[in-house]
């Protein structure tokens, strides 16, 4: 979750650097910090707060140098201080070390080190890391070295990077579990944590494996496994357009990531349905397999975990196959009971949610099969899984998850289509169904222009002490959802449930000023729904119901309606109510004059447990 840069080449690094930090503040962060190796010393300069706090410290003493190395931290050993901020020294000042993800025997080595005269100046696990590094980098020992010894002695999740004042013409970068990337230029090279940081420099770029070294200088850049020998430098190229990373014009990346979703709902769907409405899904495991699968667990966090509801939904009600839905962080700990036959999906948009990873080295340790559905190509969990299906939505920048909740959903759609195509299900019309997936596309287009509508309701509304969002079926999936976005970027307090279940105890909060959004986008429970409505309007609460545009039932029980285009699978109908959703959530955020895309506490990719 934190930012990682790092750069060595003819510019000056100490710009670029932090450059490519301000390319990653959407992965959340508290404080920041450069170091740059320069006239037989490490300079660091590092501060608490925003990178503003940052650059500030720049601003008063220019800084040039052909080499630096540069952090942003999200807090886990420490508060957000300056002297818990990254860069960190080893003992004798010789290194320097940035760090992502957490060692977990870091108070035992500190308590060794202690023993041996070290002190800190932090309470970061990094800083152990750093000394620990400094313990191997003894004479004539090369920097790459050291560090392969040293991170041989830590247990954890890191991706780690040195420079040293001894060997200032390198850049030497670990990695395990977290993620690290390496962008191959002419006469320079650099690394970041994402790929976005890269782009304005290179497009070949190296995703490093596990339990790699990588060495960089500015004619090269070497790779080694932890025994030191030599692995193959194989860059892919990324076609990814800078603009797919920047605002756009936008106010915000969330805002312009909600109006980017009928293009993702497109890329989703590319290359993967024929001219005659057929599924082609080559990522994924040959037509025998799903005649033997007797069960489907889909693991997720978040958002992704959402995601997972809907698919449930889908699997069970199309394809009659019983489907779990797990928190990633629970999984693990619940000693899941785990079928042979049975398949585990799991969904996430950076593929690196360490629970998730987590989760998914226990299915394969137990020879379960494994499928991801995943954004990011290159990440752990795409790599780790026997089968990905990436869901092809382009970066998501925003902390608050929009247009890759939508992706994840039309995905394992595609997926329940494939598999009812391949079993050949007995009333199931798989073209049909491929159709009204193929124009929900437009159909979103016609919800973004929804906005204005959302803007007059969040400027209404934007003091409720509590919003209810509540449906039924599909409806109620969704709702969970809609209701993280409002809390996540807005700090409203929501309560989410199936509608029906609202009378076993959440009734209670309801009273004036308490308002309740209710997906009522399914015929068959639409009476059900208006009886919950009632409820709501009898304690004095505020109905907003987003419907489809041929229901006239409904209107006449809320006090606001939103109307969205009809599909003839109510299940997609659903889906597409996420949008009105987001844009209110974002709007009474705007509003109130939060902070959106970098919303308090939270972070973009939580890669640790």
């Amino acid at each position: 979750m934190c930012g990682i840069a790092g750069y060595i080449g003819p510019r000056n690094g100490v710009e670029v650097v932090y450059d490519q930090l301000k390319r990653l503040e959407y992965r959340g962060y508290d404080s920041a910090g450069i170091a740059y190796p320069q006239n037989d010393r490490i300079e660091i300069v590092k501060r608490a707060g925003k990178l503003t706090e940052l650059q500030k410290l720049l601003d008063e003493a220019p800084r040039d140098s052909r080499i630096a190395i540069a952090h942003s931290r999200w807090a886990t050993h420490g508060g957000p201080t300056n002297e818990n901020a990254h860069p960190h020294f080893d003992r004798l000042e010789r290194i320097a070390v940035i760090h992502n993800g957490i060692i977990e025997n870091y108070l035992d080595l500190r308590e060794e080190l202690l023993a041996k005269g070290h002190t800190f100046k932090s309470q970061t696990d990094t800083e152990v890391a750093a000394h620990v590094i400094g313990e191997e980098y003894t004479e004539g020992t090369p920097l790459e070295e050291a560090v392969r010894k040293g991170v041989q002695r830590l247990r954890g999740a890191y991706a780690m990077v040195v420079v040293s004042k001894l060997e200032p013409d390198k850049i030497v970068a670990a990695r395990n579990a977290s993620p690290l990337i390496l962008g191959i230029g002419i006469d320079e090279n650099m690394l970041a944590s994402d790929i976005p940081a890269l782009l304005p420099y290179t497009r070949e770029v190296v995703i490093l494996e596990e339990d790699t070294i990588a060495t960089l200088t500015r004619q090269s850049v070497h790779i080694t496994d932890l025994d030191g020998r030599e692995l193959p430098l194989e860059p892919i190229h990324i076609d990814w357009d800078i603009a797919a990373a920047e605002r756009g014009g936008y106010e915000h990346f969330m805002l312009k990531e909600i109006h980017e979703q009928p293009q993702v709902l497109r890329q989703a769907l590319a290359g993967r349905i024929d001219e005659k409405n057929r599924v082609r899904l080559e990522q994924v495991f040959s037509e025998h397999v799903w005649t033997e699968i007797d069960r489907v667990n889909i693991i997720a966090c978040g958002t992704a975990y959402h995601a997972g509801l809907m698919g449930k939904h889908l699997f069970e009600k199309l394809l009659r196959l019983p489907t779990d839905v797990y928190f990633s962080s629970e999984f693990r700990y619940g000693d899941p009971v785990l079928s042979p036959k049975s398949l585990a999906i799991f969904v996430s948009q950076s593929g690196e949610t360490a629970d998730t990873l987590a989760a998914l080295r226990l299915c394969k340790s137990r020879r379960i099969r494994t499928l991801g559905v995943v954004n990011v190509i290159g990440s752990s969990i795409a790599r780790e899984c026997d089968r990905t299906i990436f869901t092809q939505a382009g970066p998501e920048i925003s902390v608050a998850s929009t247009k890759a909740y939508t992706a994840q959903v039309t995905v394992l759609t595609l997926l329940a289509m494939y598999i009812a195509q391949v079993q050949e299900m007995p009333g199931v019309r798989v073209s049909d169904a491929v159709a009204e997936l193929v124009a929900l596309s437009e159909k979103a287009e016609v919800c973004l222009k929804l906005e204005e509508q959302m803007i007059k309701l969040a400027d209404k509304y934007k003091s409720m002490p509590l919003c209810f969002f509540l449906g039924r079926g599909a409806d109620a999936s969704v709702a969970l959802e809609g209701a993280l976005k409002l809390k996540e970027i807005a700090y409203i307090p929501t309560q989410e449930s199936p509608a029906g279940e609202m009378k076993h105890g959440p009734l209670a909060l309801v009273q004036p000023g308490v308002v309740a959004i209710f997906g009522s986008t399914d015929s068959e429970t639409r009476d059900k729904v208006v009886s919950n409505m009632k409820e709501v309007q009898a304690r004095g609460g505020t109905v907003i119901a987003i419907v489809t545009e041929d229901d006239a039932v409904t209107e006449r029980a809320a006090d606001e309606v939103i109307r969205i285009p009809h599909s003839k699978m109510d299940f997609l109908n659903a889906l597409l109510t996420i949008i009105p959703m987001q844009l209110f959530a974002y709007h009474v955020a705007r509003l109130k004059g939060c902070e959106i895309d970098q919303p308090r506490n939270l972070a973009k990719s939580v890669t640790v447990e």
